[in-house]
């Protein structure tokens, strides 16, 4: 259950559909990249994690929409992206919505750690399991 008007903490966790633990220390140290990398975008704070060799855990507390401002979206915006993508006011509702979603939060690091993995060892196809519990 997520609760989207005040402060939440969540404890969440996603397994591999590998056999075995593909999760070595490169691996491992890759995902911690990952995870602080959108923490920094997303309106969250890690308050623990747990990297296991075929799945992980993440305690975190996810800040509601209401709570910030549009200046603190659109710094959070520049600051991940750079000037590589030019920041528009009228993505604020969209990103303001994006960047308060554990779901969203998720998907990136997910997403972002199938591509590395899939690259690094030459594969293709999921990575992940089921979705986050």
């Amino acid at each position: 259950m997520i609760i989207a008007e005040k402060k939440a903490v969540y404890h969440v966790m996603s397994r591999s559909a590998l056999d075995g633990f593909p999760l070595k220390d490169i691996e491992k140290d890759f995902m911690v990249d990952l995870i602080k990398r959108f923490s920094a975008l997303y309106f969250t704070e890690i308050l623990g994690f747990c990297l296991m060799g075929n799945h992980f855990h993440l305690l975190v507390k996810m800040i509601p929409q209401n709570r910030f401002t549009d200046e603190q979206i659109q710094k959070r915006f520049e600051t991940y992206y750079g000037d590589s993508r030019g920041f528009a006011e009228g993505q604020i509702p969209y990103l303001r919505e994006k960047l308060s979603s554990l779901s969203e939060f998720m998907r990136e690091i997910k997403v972002g750690f199938a591509r590395f993995y899939n690259r690094r060892h030459n594969r293709r196809g999921y990575f992940w399991g089921d979705r986050f519990k």
